[in-house]
């Protein structure tokens, strides 16, 4: 019988989404949230172990985000932790007007609401976190029609689907994960939006295209700086940029790497502790 891993984790201060938002960079099943830890689960045969996450982990310490952190780590029997996880997600109300719902859950739309219905898988994307809500509150404001986007790091595709609902053209959707690849063209065909969106499995090296009107990239911030220029040359001038997947502590380093290659900041919307950075690019430079 296969076995799994159990990572009991807590911090001092203790701040779930936070740790969450971190460790589904991991290859793992699941996350649970718990009174004051969480666990994450995993395949006792993955890449994942104690000392990767001790890793990732300890970058938050580094940057002052949380003082200490433990790690208790049990190996348990097989079980079905995806339908595990299935029990506890909900229909998710972004805003207004974007809703956000698993397969396995009924909703009935009110007029003017746009649904995106996903099958993560436990994928990174669900719309629970934080920087996902953000970036698609943002989408909804600067996303206008006959646009063409480009979705950085796409995951689920949740951003790509939303961008398509609210009116753009055509979306580029990119990732270098074959299992994201995978399930974003699943979630594509749920949502009737494959004709428009493009998914591919590549680097952002790899997209020829270079006159978007919008970008978005929901990914963590060492990544964001080590494809800034990859993204400047890939929008359009005067074309909207959309960073998120960052703690409020990161927007100055952003803001460092980024104003010089011509990009104003337009706005910052912030939820807990992380936040999303629009910027325009400067046609003049």
């Amino acid at each position: 019988m296969k076995n799994y891993k159990v990572y009991a984790i807590s911090s001092e201060p203790f701040l779930p989404e936070i740790l969450q938002g971190v460790l589904w960079e991991l290859d793992i099943n699941g996350i649970q949230e718990e009174e004051n830890f969480i666990k994450v689960f995993c395949d006792d045969d993955e890449k994942t172990n104690s000392k990767i996450i001790s890793k990732y982990l300890q970058h938050l310490v580094d940057e002052q985000v949380i003082d200490s952190f433990t790690i208790e780590e049990e190996t348990i029997q097989n079980k079905n932790w995806n339908e595990e996880w299935e029990k506890s997600r909900e229909v998710i109300h972004v805003s207004k007007q974007i809703v956000i719902k698993p397969t396995f859950k009924e909703y009935a739309p009110s007029e003017g609401q746009i649904v995106i219905t996903l099958d993560p898988k436990m994928s990174f994307g669900t719309g629970e976190h934080q920087s996902t809500k953000l970036s698609l509150n943002f989408l909804e404001k600067y996303i206008k029609k006959g646009m063409s986007v480009l979705d950085v790091g796409t995951g689920t595709a949740i951003l790509a689907i939303a961008s398509i609902k609210l009116g753009a053209e055509k979306v580029v959707a990119i990732d270098n994960d074959e299992w994201s690849f995978d399930n974003s063209i699943e979630n594509c065909e749920l949502n009737s939006t494959k004709d428009k969106c493009d998914v591919r499995l590549c680097e952002i090296q790899d997209v020829p295209e270079k006159d978007f009107d919008l970008i978005v990239a929901n990914i963590q911030r060492d990544i964001l700086i080590q494809i800034k220029n990859e993204i400047c040359t890939r929008l359009k001038g005067g074309g909207v940029l959309i960073l998120s997947g960052l703690l409020i502590a990161d927007q100055a380093e952003i803001q460092k790497e980024y104003l010089p290659l011509g990009f104003i900041l337009k706005e910052t919307l912030n939820l807990d502790e992380w936040t999303s950075m629009v910027f325009l690019l400067n046609t003049d430079v």
